[in-house]
């Protein structure tokens, strides 16, 4: 009977034993979470510090600080932010003898002066004639095409060669890789471009083919809508060289172009169907782009066959063009032609056109690049007379009697005028 209670004894003692070390351990563990406190208490023992005095620096600091804040609590915030919009004018310029006709070369900016109405502006920019050149070729291709080259070849030969003609040799002849860019756009009912800018020879042999081998589908032609979207570019038909699934596509225009010279070279007739837009509106576009258009003119020995036997308008049942028809369209080639810079060549016989091809070609390889900053407010829509003089000798004196400078001659500011000045 004595085991039991030993037994009962020891483990009464090693349960006392063990919550002694537990509340031990509790009590330790406690006291280590604790922050501890630092050895040397901050303000040498004292719980709260007297204020010191503050130096005369210190109140000077503080009261601009409070002036400050009173300035930025009374300040008015600007809700509009002011944009300023850096523009520059480029004009193509062209200098040849005014007897001769002799184009020059080897001018320097120290050479031309720009002038804006009247005023002389700063040319922040110059280009010389060696730079490369980028140009797209806008080819009218459509039954009128046919009808006009026929009369021009005496049908010995497919009348749309008349224009494919021209277009083959500049591209063949002029085109100089790796520099030069070109791109040609076919228009009839609408601008169909064949090509995007390109300088590999093989493209361009493809797109010469791919005009000699297809026929007109249409007979209308919509000039204007074909030059407004050489220009600015737009939705079009999709690139046929590039043979996309996509039916259409954004097509860039020229006046996206980043080169120092760009052209259009347009060959047409000049007689517009039913564009989108008017005269005014194209004639308004190729103002505001600056880019000089070189025009070939392909209607008129036709006009000169037929001037006698056409009515004075147009044929309502046959649609055949009249007289005023024709001279209207050779009287908006040649404001393109002059209004951009450009120049206008009419197209009589078939052999002329290499000689024109040659022409127009010299006159891009001597195009001088000029621009300047816009200085002061420009008013949207308006005109801005322009006018550029060149002294050849560098003699201080401008050559206006012995030389022509061949340039744009005006600038519209891109917008519209405002509502209370439409009127006048």
């Amino acid at each position: 009977m004595q085991m039991p209670r030993l037994r009962f004894a020891s483990l009464t003692l090693l349960v006392f034993v063990s919550a002694i070390f537990l509340a031990c351990f509790a009590v330790s563990t406690f006291g280590q979470s604790k922050p501890q406190r630092p050895d040397n208490p901050a303000g040498e023992g004292k719980r709260n510090q007297r204020p010191k005095p503050k130096t005369e620096e210190e109140l000077k600091k503080e009261a601009e600080e409070k002036a400050r804040q009173e300035a930025d609590k009374n300040a008015v915030v600007e809700t509009e932010v002011e944009k300023i919009e850096s523009k520059i004018v480029n004009i193509d310029a062209v200098v040849y003898n005014k007897k001769t006709g002799q184009i020059i070369n080897g001018l320097k900016k120290e050479n031309f002066a720009v002038f804006e109405d009247g005023v002389k502006q700063n040319i922040s920019s110059f280009t010389t004639p060696e730079a490369p050149i980028t140009v797209t070729l806008v080819v009218e291709y459509s039954k009128w095409t046919e009808m006009f080259g026929s009369a021009s070849g005496r049908g010995f030969e497919p009348g749309t060669y008349e224009v494919i003609r021209p277009v083959a040799q500049f591209l063949t002849k002029f085109i100089k890789p790796p520099d030069d860019y070109a791109s040609v756009i076919a228009f009839d009912l609408r601008p169909t471009p064949i090509t995007d800018f390109t300088n590999d020879p093989a493209r361009i042999q493809s797109t010469i083919n791919i005009l000699l081998r297809n026929y007109p589908a249409f007979r209308e032609n919509n000039l204007f809508d074909a030059l407004k979207f050489a220009l600015l570019g737009g939705k079009g038909d999709t690139v046929v060289l590039e043979d996309s699934k996509e039916k259409y596509q954004e097509y860039s225009g020229m006046v996206d172009v980043k080169a120092k010279r760009r052209a259009i070279i347009l060959v047409a007739s000049g007689i517009d169907t039913f564009s989108k837009i008017n005269f005014g509106d194209a004639r308004k576009i190729v103002q505001e782009a600056g880019v000089p258009i070189y025009v070939i003119g392909t209607a008129n020995m036709f006009f000169k066959m037929y001037e006698p036997f056409l009515p004075p308008e147009d044929n309502v049942v046959t649609g055949l063009p009249g007289r005023l028809t024709f001279l209207q369209a050779a009287n908006q080639l040649k404001t393109f032609a002059k209004e951009s810079g450009g120049a206008y060549f009419e197209l009589t016989f078939p052999a002329e056109a290499n000689a024109y091809v040659n022409s127009i070609n010299a006159l891009l390889r001597s195009q001088y690049n000029l621009a300047y900053d816009l200085n002061g407010p420009h008013e949207p829509g308006k005109k801005y007379k322009l006018e550029v003089k060149v002294d050849v000798d560098g003699d201080g004196t401008y050559d206006d009697k012995a030389y022509v400078v061949q340039a744009r001659n005006f600038y519209l500011v891109p917008g519209e005028k405002s509502d209370s000045k439409k009127g006048k």
